[in-house]
């Protein structure tokens, strides 16, 4: 591909989430749900800490050996993105929040350096940190969850006691005390309502925290609504722009001069017309077959700017047709159930468009392949990958950065990978209701 596309497709937009909502914490349903889910956590979370502990411990350790510790700190950066969407979703799926989905972050940058500032921004993502921060207070809350459970049986067993114990006293479990039989039943009464209010209070408690912690506030959502709003604007701002230029290129290029060299020998035409009729008419059908040219050009040009089988048959269809038209033989799969807005159709026909031509004018690809899918929630997912040369770079106004400004307008994301020999890989998510 040509040297004025880039790899460096800045972190752009998140897909639009739907709002993180309020619901009750502390219905009887959710209350047990969570009380079943912290006792797991309970037993689980301790050896999740651990390993990550560990995990931590190694990496620093062996960090001076010859850098075998960087593998071991780049496998907790994944874990804990691991732990946070796992959080993430136990704490949705039990209190339906509607909180956004957990994606890895990446730098979009190729090379070495690319993955380090990937790896980076993984480590220090906040909401990995507000998961994994949930799940460690979620654990200790678990810890006390089975040691009220453990301590409400106990109590249970004295309300019983003087169905099967011996005179003189019994022991309950938890605290090792010897309760007088005599005493057995209120105190295993009392044992087993603490014990009970206590697992039922953790359980409230639970939803609490997890609220506080994972739901980001009015403030911080109106915040981020407002920062995904400005990039999509300054997408839409930036493509239109770069649009625009390339119109203006291809018009004074192409279209413009072949006009002008039509008005140029339909004149000589006229002035031959009386003095030599058969060269007057070799300049008419020169200037006839110029003309057909321009209408050629013109409505290459238009296709750029709107293309109808788009709207009218949808995105298969216009790919299909967008392949047939490729220089480079093109491997098209489409499987799509439904439609998605126009927005985000044009954004994804666009930016196969563009990355089908950037391959044949400069990557030197023999074979194209496409596939495009509609994803889970709502998402529309395209990928482009040609054979060719590959070191494809971004530069203002080419054709790259017509790409990323195009899928940031529609609040999408954008993937560019070209390293030096090829492949050259055009990856986009956008979201269907953009």
């Amino acid at each position: 591909m040509s040297s004025d596309t880039s790899l460096s497709a800045q972190p752009s937009a998140p897909p639009s989430a739907p709002p993180v909502t309020s619901p009750s914490t502390a219905t009887p349903a959710r209350v047990a749900g969570a009380i079943a889910q912290l006792a797991a956590l309970g037993v689980v979370g301790p050896v999740i800490f651990t390993v990550l502990a560990t995990m931590l411990a190694l990496g620093i350790g062996l960090l001076a050996v010859l850098g075998i510790g960087l593998l071991f700190l780049v496998a907790l950066a994944y874990l804990i993105f691991a732990l946070g969407w796992l959080e993430a979703a136990r704490v949705d799926g039990l209190y339906e929040f509607g909180l956004p989905p957990r994606r890895l972050r990446v730098s979009g940058r190729p090379g070495f350096g690319g993955f380090l500032r990937t790896l980076w921004l993984q480590a220090i993502d906040p909401l990995s940190w507000r998961g994994v921060a949930n799940a460690a207070i979620a654990t200790v809350l678990g810890w006390l969850v089975l040691v009220l459970i453990g301590f409400a049986a106990s109590g249970v067993v004295l309300v019983f006691a003087p169905l099967f114990a011996e005179d003189g006293g019994i022991t309950m479990g938890q605290t090792n005390i010897a309760v007088p039989l005599a005493w057995a039943v209120p105190v295993g009464l009392l044992s087993a309502l603490v014990g009970t209010a206590g697992v039922i209070g953790l359980g409230i408690l639970h939803g609490i925290l997890s609220r506080a912690i994972m739901v980001p506030s009015q403030e911080a959502q109106l915040a981020e609504a407002a920062r995904t709003s400005s990039v999509q604007r300054e997408g839409a701002v930036r493509a239109a722009d770069v649009e625009r230029t390339r119109l203006e290129r291809d018009l004074h290029d192409g279209v413009q001069p072949r006009l002008v060299s039509v008005g140029m020998t339909l004149g000589l035409a006229q002035q031959k017309i009386d003095s030599d009729p058969d060269a007057a008419k070799a300049l008419v059908a020169e200037a006839h077959t110029s003309t057909k040219a321009a209408i050629t050009e013109l409505r290459q040009l238009a296709r750029g700017i709107h293309t109808a089988v788009l709207d009218d048959r949808g995105l298969d269809a216009a790919l299909s047709a967008l392949a047939g038209r490729s220089v480079v033989p093109v491997h098209l799969d489409v499987r799509m159930e439904g439609r998605c807005s126009r927005d985000a159709e044009a954004a994804a026909y666009f930016t196969i468009a563009e990355a089908l031509t950037n391959a044949a004018k400069h990557a030197r690809a023999t074979e194209c392949r496409v596939v495009v899918r509609l994803r889970e929630p709502g998402t529309l997912w395209a990928r482009v990958e040609d054979n060719g040369i590959g070191g494809a770079t971004v530069m203002p106004g080419g054709g790259l950065d017509g790409i990323i400004n195009r899928v940031v307008a529609a609040g999408g994301q954008a993937k560019i990978d070209s390293p030096a020999g090829g492949p050259t890989s055009v990856e986009v998510s956008i979201p269907c209701a953009s």
